[in-house]
């Protein structure tokens, strides 16, 4: 455990120093900033500021932890020569880039807000924005490293993983409206459900809109999503649901590591 605490504060190091996270953590300060201050309704702000985070923190982090691991090959063999196990160095690689992202992120939007005199009264919508951003960047910065130790090919990996972004944040709810239209004459309801389970950016934007009740806007299938996750066995499901999309990555991007020749 000292191991990759040690691994992890040299890597967060490393990342503080570099100019691309203070232009990331610049980005959520003046977004949030000016959806704030222009915005006179906080819902509103806030629901503007969660559809953007929902595109952007995904891509960055898996774009971001896809071309990490290629360009550290080099470091990577130079540490695997001394007395280090490599679950240790992944894990220390992991929450070493992880980490700073959700931090850079996490200053950047609190500053961002506090700068506009935020009410507390109001900071319920707020805290689920932030954690939301925070879970994401876990996430997609799991399947980033594990897609990049899957593919040799840097131009590969790199495709694979915009891909993925671009299928979970956006193909994603064309093919569940689709589903919707299609078979709206079935009682699909509880599959709808399944499949919003399965994406953690849907995830994440359930959660958002429950909160300001905008679910009513949705029909039936918006009063289900109310009625499940809403409830606390759906929280529950839910939150359990996006650790295992920062676990299941996790595991098996280790197990690539353990096994990939450098």
């Amino acid at each position: 455990m000292k191991l990759i605490i040690k691994i992890i504060k040299f890597e967060i190091n490393n990342t503080l120093r570099s100019k691309w996270l203070i232009i990331y953590s610049a980005f959520f300060l003046l977004l949030g900033f000016l959806l704030f201050n222009f915005e006179e309704e906080t819902s509103k702000a806030a629901l503007s500021l969660m559809n953007i985070v929902l595109f952007v923190i995904p891509l960055v982090s898996i774009v971001f932890g896809t071309v990490y691991v290629y360009n550290s090959i080099n470091y990577i063999q130079m540490v695997l020569c001394q007395p280090i196990d490599r679950r240790s160095l992944y894990l220390g690689l992991f929450f070493g880039n992880s980490i700073p992202l959700a931090f850079g992120f996490f200053i950047g939007t609190a500053l961002g807000i506090l700068l506009n005199g935020f009410e507390l009264t109001n900071i319920k919508p707020i805290i689920i924005l932030i954690g939301v951003g925070v879970i994401l960047t876990f996430i997609f910065t799991a399947i980033a490293m594990w897609i990049a130790l899957r593919f040799n090919d840097k131009a590969r990996g790199l495709g694979v993983s915009i891909i993925i972004w671009l299928f979970l944040a956006v193909i994603y709810d064309g093919i569940v409206l689709f589903l919707i239209y299609f078979f709206r004459e079935y009682p699909i309801e509880n599959f709808m459900i399944a499949l919003s389970l399965i994406n953690p950016v849907d995830l994440g934007r359930i959660f958002f809109i429950l909160e300001f009740d905008i679910s009513a806007l949705m029909g039936y299938t918006g009063a289900l999503f109310q009625k499940f996750f809403g409830s606390t066995f759906g929280s529950l499901v839910s939150v359990g649901t996006l650790l295992l999309w920062i676990i299941i990555p996790v595991f098996f991007g280790l197990k690539s590591f353990s096994k990939k020749d450098f």
